[in-house]
């Protein structure tokens, strides 16, 4: 079955609007943990303006003392993410061609101009021992370039899809993301996915989609959370990964 990461840079966002450490970050990824999810994602941007420096620690330590659970990390290798894959050795990292000061990221890597860029980097990281995942769009053309530049996995950008879920884009729009995906499985890559998935729109894009390894979730699912409670939406969210799985 797909596995959930969960992203906590929304509830550091909220902790770094005051100065007491509240909500404690660690705390509620253990309780995301503890309610079944398979993994913690982090995006540190260079401006900290969610996830710190030492909240990528302090989260390496507490996936390090889980058996079976993946820690990622996601950004920009040509910012600070190296150092963090460097020092803590996480299970995958995310690389995502976000600007320093971008609100979110909002579109994939084009290969064609970063490739030979990011070849060395890739490397580094496969050094290391730790799986290299590329944020791309659905473009079945990039998928073989993708693994060309010794990407392990890509994860799908998933806003389109989300944008057009419920209206008469979305079957189009599936069927765009499903041709990434078998392009992507025929030149070797994994398959990830995520940004602005949900509880409503997750089971259908896993149905259309069941080959995807895992799908990082992180603003829907906080948002949730304020709602019915951090361990209940990551139960949520796995009801959907397995409404999504089933074939009934």
């Amino acid at each position: 079955m797909t596995r959930l990461s969960v992203n906590v840079n929304k509830i550091a966002l909220l902790r770094n609007s005051r100065t007491i450490g509240i909500p404690d970050v660690r705390h509620l990824a253990g309780i995301a943990l503890d309610a079944g999810a398979h993994g913690i994602t982090v995006h540190p941007r260079p401006d900290e303006r969610h996830i710190r420096s030492h909240d990528v620690y302090e989260l390496a330590e507490l996936v390090s003392a889980r058996p079976g659970i993946e820690f990622n990390i996601e950004g920009n290798p040509f910012h600070q993410v190296m150092k963090y894959a460097s020092d803590v050795r996480p299970h995958q990292c995310t690389l995502v061609p976000d600007d320093p000061g971008a609100f979110t990221s909002d579109h994939g890597w084009d290969l064609q101009r970063d490739g030979a860029r990011l070849r060395p980097l890739i490397a580094d990281l496969r050094m290391l021992g730790i799986r290299v995942s590329l944020f791309m769009d659905p473009n079945p053309a990039a998928m073989q370039m993708a693994r060309e530049v010794g990407a392990d996995r890509i994860e799908l950008y998933t806003e389109p899809y989300a944008r057009a879920f419920g209206t008469e884009q979305q079957t189009e729009s599936i069927a765009c993301y499903t041709a990434a995906a078998h392009a992507a499985l025929k030149s070797g890559l994994e398959l990830n996915a995520g940004h602005d998935l949900n509880r409503e729109n997750l089971p259908v894009f896993i149905r259309a989609l069941p080959q995807i390894a895992e799908v990082s979730i992180g603003h829907a699912l906080t948002s949730d959370a304020l709602e019915f409670g951090m361990a209940d939406a990551v139960r949520a969210y796995l009801d959907a990964i397995q409404k999504g799985s089933s074939k009934t």
